[in-house]
């Protein structure tokens, strides 16, 4: 029993301290890769999402001061209407 728990407070913080560093160096590399740079602003960002169906999302996505509704399917993406961003207020 003493050998089960003295495995368990050692390999438990190992473990979890791989998961860690695996986690950073995705981020890393995605970032290298193309990705978003650290400290960069975003350009195009999903404000919400609904699912239609399991093979049909709608999406809003925010892009350059403007609102742009989408549905997504297996076949791609729709561009389905575009408005100016609303205020928080709206």
């Amino acid at each position: 029993m003493v050998w089960y728990v003295l495995k368990l407070v050692i390999l438990l913080p190992l473990i979890a301290a791989l998961a860690w560093g695996t986690i950073k160096a995705a981020q890393k590399l995605q970032a290298r890769l193309g990705g978003v740079p650290e400290g960069t602003a975003r350009r195009a960002r999903i404000v919400e999402t609904t699912m239609l169906s399991p093979t049909l999302k709608l999406a809003v996505i925010e892009f350059h001061g403007r609102e742009i509704l989408v549905s997504a399917s297996r076949q791609g993406l729709t561009r389905l209407a575009e408005a100016p961003v609303r205020e928080a207020g709206e």
